[in-house]
């Protein structure tokens, strides 16, 4: 036969991806909600401004000032108090769920609780996260924006028969679009999308994320301007091995210092469980330590975009950089850790700016601002583990597209450094700590690769339907005894049906084969009445659609069949053998062997001038 004339395969209907149409209206859906979270993060930041003016300043007012210009003195210690007191009344008695750094919650939220998010949180999360920045908490917005979108997503997609997965997706969705207004950063909301929430990289998830992100991208212009949120002066740097080493130095600094911090915060969060008061309380606590921080360092208090800005036009220098950053990282890890409301991205660009300006002091020189902006970007991808969105994040931030090339280099090995140091990053450390586990590695599932015909058993026992129970009686044994499926084929050795091993063995003693059956029904004369229709795999399928066919009909055994004929039986499989695919990846994993001696890379007249032994 010509290869033109091939007998029709399952590959010729197997394509890359499973992706149906089904995408194109859930993708609309994503832009609707991509809008709506626009005008939902614009709200947030309205309202931070606006709790900012009351606490400081104590007039009611949404212009956009910083709490160090505040005119309160001392008395600012008991601001941060007096927000993380409304903060715990509103988690005790409107929702427990409101305290922590948002994308944990969304995380559990898609693990755990089928992507459905409470309405009431919807409202109180950013109410919560407004007030605690707006008095002084050491926080970004983009947590709190991230889960209130997500949050603006689940409510949307309830309103429709979807499954599960499709509302993980609109969750998704607006949490990127929420990031996506609030920096105009719709690539590295993409990718943070992609990186941390929605636990897979298939188009019917990507394209909605893609369409809600894109859509909050182009209306944010209408309500926040347009324009990088941190202008700075453009670099080129050029490349050396200096600035590789630099990159690598500023790398590995960044990663130590976000496993400083992760711990830090977990630390904190231990010592307050051990604390004999009421959880509504920690945040007062922790509010005092922000107040304190307040006195010494003004700048650590809110969310500090301002102070990124300064860090990066290298307004921010040597003493100043480091009180800063100490301050700001020890106010952050004690609040975080008392359970209060805040974001995380906006902090560590602030550390990680001062650490870079520090850097800049010793490292090769390559601009004004050079180092911090690595440096923010490294310690960002590094804390949490999304290297991709913590170069383009940066890159977004600032529109210097000529430092790609540093930022290749530093994030990569600050991320490198923590993966290989923590078990978890300081987003999935809170998810284990209640009670859940997730894995972040992405890879090909290796039974999608390997299809039914090459693990299935070929030698399969086959009993004819026109079998009576005396010729079975007389025949059965052995092998036959132990089997728990039996297939029953016609004259033509085409699949009739299956029997179990009891109704088989009911039928042989005389009884009905069906328990429902009454005892006074006639036995059928012939197995081929017994047996009963098929579940099926198909020889040129992969794996995995075998095994999801075994899950949804409790069968562990199944026939094989061909492509071509239905009902021609070619061998059978059964959970044992799908094994055979794991023992397969564990060897391909775990199996070390050198393909190519060492001498096969020698020169042929080196390996001529050996000496003869």
């Amino acid at each position: 036969m010509s290869r033109l004339e091939k007998a029709p395969s399952l590959l010729d209907e197997l394509g890359d991806f499973t992706t149906t149409k089904r995408v194109l209206p859930i993708a609309l859906l994503a832009a609707v909600i991509g809008a709506i979270s626009a005008f939902v993060a614009v709200a947030l930041l309205r309202m931070i401004a606006f709790f900012t003016n009351v606490f400081f300043f104590q007039r009611a007012s949404f212009a956009n000032v910083a709490p160090a210009d505040h005119p309160l003195g001392y008395a600012v210690v008991l601001v941060p108090v007096t927000g993380a007191l409304v903060i715990g009344a509103l988690a005790r008695w409107g929702s427990e769920k409101i305290r922590g750094h948002g994308i944990p919650e969304a995380i559990e939220a898609i693990l755990v609780r089928g992507s459905r998010v409470e309405p009431r949180l919807a409202v109180l999360k950013p109410v919560a996260s407004a007030i605690s920045i707006g008095s002084g908490g050491p926080f970004g917005a983009e947590g709190p924006i991230i889960m209130t979108g997500g949050a603006v997503g689940s409510l949307f997609a309830q309103l429709f028969a979807l499954t599960s997965a499709e509302r993980k997706t609109l969750l998704v969705a607006g949490a990127a679009a929420g990031m996506s207004a609030t920096f105009a950063s719709p690539l590295a909301a993409t990718l943070l999308a992609v990186e941390l929430l929605l636990f897979e990289w298939k188009p019917r998830s990507f394209l909605p994320v893609v369409a809600a992100s894109a859509t909050a991208a182009f209306v944010r212009p209408i309500l926040l301007g347009d324009g990088p949120l941190f202008p700075v002066p453009l670099h080129a740097p050029h490349a050396s091995l200096a600035l590789a080493l630099g990159c690598i130095a500023c790398g590995l600094l960044a990663g130590a210092m976000s496993g400083v911090l992760t711990k830090g915060v977990y630390l904190f969060e231990d010592l307050f469980q051990k604390l004999p008061i009421h959880w509504m309380w920690w945040p007062a606590i922790g509010g005092v330590a922000i107040g304190l921080g307040g006195l010494i360092e003004p700048r650590a208090l809110g969310v500090g975009y301002d102070v990124i800005e300064a860090a990066l036009n290298g307004q921010l220098i040597g003493r100043a950089l480091i009180v800063l950053m100490l301050v700001k990282a020890s106010i952050w890890v004690i609040s975080l850790g008392s359970g209060t409301s805040g974001g995380v991205l906006a902090p560590l660009l602030i550390m990680g700016a001062c650490l870079g300006g520090l850097e800049a002091q010793v490292l090769p020189g390559a601009g004004i601002g050079f180092w911090p902006l690595v440096s923010m970007a490294a310690i960002l991808g590094g804390t949490m583990r999304s290297p991709l969105t913590g170069i383009v994040f940066a890159l977004e931030l600032t529109h210097d597209w000529g430092i790609v090339l540093p930022l290749l280099v530093a994030v990569p090995v600050a991320y490198g450094f923590t993966v290989l140091v923590l078990r978890r990053s300081i987003l999935t450390e809170k998810v284990s700590r209640r009670g859940f586990h997730l894995s972040r590695e992405y890879a090909t599932e290796p039974l999608d690769i390997l299809f039914v015909r090459e693990v299935m058993r070929t030698n399969v026992v086959v009993l004819p339907a026109t079998l009576t129970r005396a010729e079975l009686l007389a025949s059965l044994e052995g092998e036959h005894q132990v089997r728990p499926l039996f297939y029953v084929v016609d004259a033509a050795k085409k699949l009739v049906g299956v029997v179990t091993r009891s109704h088989l063995e009911s039928w042989m003693v005389g009884r009905p084969p069906d328990s429902g059956t009454s005892l006074d029904a006639p036995i059928p004369p012939t197995l081929g009445e017994v047996a009963r229709e098929a579940v099926v795999a198909d020889a040129d399928e992969p794996l995995s659609k075998a095994i999801s066919r075994m899950a949804q009909t409790g069968r562990t055994w199944l026939p094989v069949v061909a492509h071509g004929d239905p009902r021609e039986i070619v061998g059978e499989i059964t959970l044992d053998d799908t094994l055979k695919a794991r023992v397969k990846h564990l060897e391909e994993e775990e199996r070390r062997e050198r393909v190519l001696p060492l001498e096969a890379m020698l020169p042929r007249w080196l390996k001529l001038a050996r000496p003869l032994k």
